[in-house]
């Protein structure tokens, strides 16, 4: 099989790697096959152990429910007194992913950036549409920001990220928190986010066939998943590029695969950003499709990657 030019030779190995094992196309799936097939893959990844100071897994109470999360303390933590804290959104097109498929990343920045970071485990679609998600995160963020001195936050110093639907939730969560006077958010770490599920974009005629794991197919099939009605496309929800203001947002990094679906709308996030007067800063890696975050076990820029974003939280949070 002949690979496009522009793709990074290691990007080409991962798949290779994945016909390898059998991966199918997550849209020709049923949800719970293809959240199987994520966390196989997930598992199948060797990697050194990063050592942590405590890894909790727990649930919290919220009304009719309760939410997993997981919560990684730094190396050192006991003697540091209230530490930042970074609520991390995984990723999975709001149908797929869960703690598991995300810990790995989640705990290299806990230790990368030396702060606490809750990985926080939504609902997801088909089963929980639209807004469950939404619901879930910010519920997540305030509970925690709430009983920061019980949970050992410094709850002035608080940012929200996550990678692609994760990225969603975390900008939609910004944007709550600002609207409705809390909690105080200083930092958004944004991974290839989806901030425009109506899609259209150049970008998606340009990498939406034959670029790896996210294809313009896949892209519909996690809409549908997630929406109830496609009118909700137009929510800015679930499309926080139409907020009718991005004015007092916190500031933020934008972190981008040059070559995915998804990539113009990440561009056009960070332009209505700056023109609002809120600092961003952008990072495309070269050669690198969506999900590439994740393939440490393969893709030298995905360290790179992570290593950017643990570098942009420890300057948030003013430990650089």
């Amino acid at each position: 099989m002949s690979y496009d030019p522009r793709l990074h030779p290691q990007i080409v190995q991962v798949f290779e790697a994945m016909k390898a094992a059998g991966v199918q196309r997550v849209e020709s799936l049923t949800p719970e096959m293809a959240r199987h097939q994520h966390r196989r893959m997930a598992r199948a990844r060797v990697e050194p152990e990063i050592e942590l100071g405590l890894i909790e897994t727990f649930a919290i109470d919220a009304p009719g429910r309760r939410i997993p999360v997981r919560m990684y303390h730094p190396p050192g933590f006991e003697d540091a007194g209230p530490l930042p804290v970074l609520f991390y959104f995984h990723g999975g097109g709001h149908v797929i992913g869960d703690l598991d498929t995300h810990d790995r990343a989640v705990r290299a920045l806990a230790k990368k950036a030396n702060c606490l970071a809750i990985s926080v485990d939504y609902r997801k679609g088909p089963e929980n549409r639209f807004p469950g998600a939404v619901e879930d995160c910010f519920f997540a963020t305030k509970y925690f920001v709430d009983r920061a001195e019980r949970y050992g936050i410094d709850a002035d110093r608080v940012a929200v990220g996550g990678d692609s639907a994760g990225g969603n939730l975390a900008t939609v969560v910004a944007l709550m928190a600002r609207d409705q006077g809390g909690p105080k958010i200083i930092f958004q770490l944004l991974v290839y986010p989806v901030v425009d599920y109506r899609g259209g974009y150049p970008s998606y005629k340009e990498y939406g066939k034959g670029f790896g794991i996210l294809e313009e197919e896949t892209v519909d099939y996690f809409r549908r998943g997630y929406l109830a009605d496609m009118a909700q496309l137009e929510d800015w929800r679930v499309s926080p590029i139409l907020a009718s203001s991005f004015e007092g947002l916190p500031p933020a990094i934008i972190q981008l695969a040059e070559l995915d679906v998804l990539h113009d709308e990440g561009v056009l996030y960070a332009e209505k950003l700056r023109e609002a007067g809120v600092p961003v800063e952008v990072k495309e890696y070269k050669g690198q499709i969506h999900a590439f975050y994740t393939f440490t076990h393969m893709v030298d820029d995905a360290h790179r990657a992570q290593d950017d974003s643990a570098e942009a939280l420890r300057k948030a949070f003013g430990t650089a």
